[in-house]
């Protein structure tokens, strides 16, 4: 049984270390809050908004570990008034967890993006 677990957060400048760090707080938190091994995630997706351009978020995951999973970075479409310097997630996972039961994680800035979850 697989399930997809969403996430966003946002970092706090367009630079190569703050993408990463806020990149891998938001995979160690979808990982820990959902009890996953680094073997249960099949794919992740990452999305980040125009403004972030200096590291993709996928070497974040790869810095921790996840390298068998296939990883694929796009740029979040713009739409006017939206949340900035946002990075984006989409991680599907193959442990037996049924889909009402992911814990999706939303952290910094991005808490407006969920408040039902926050």
């Amino acid at each position: 049984m697989s399930a997809s677990i969403r996430g966003a957060v946002t970092a706090a400048e367009n630079s190569r270390e703050c993408i990463l760090e806020s990149s891998r707080e938001l995979i160690k938190s979808i990982i820990e809050k959902n009890s996953l091994k680094i073997d249960d995630i099949v794919s992740i997706v990452f999305t980040a908004t125009r403004d972030l351009d200096k590291a993709y978020p996928a070497v974040a995951a790869r810095q921790l570990g996840i390298t068998e999973a296939a990883l694929m970075c796009v740029q979040e479409m713009y739409v006017e008034g939206s949340l900035e310097m946002c990075i984006r997630v989409m991680v599907t996972v193959d442990n037996g967890i049924k889909q009402k039961d992911a814990k999706h994680v939303y952290l910094g800035g991005a808490k407006v993006l969920r408040p039902d979850i926050n």
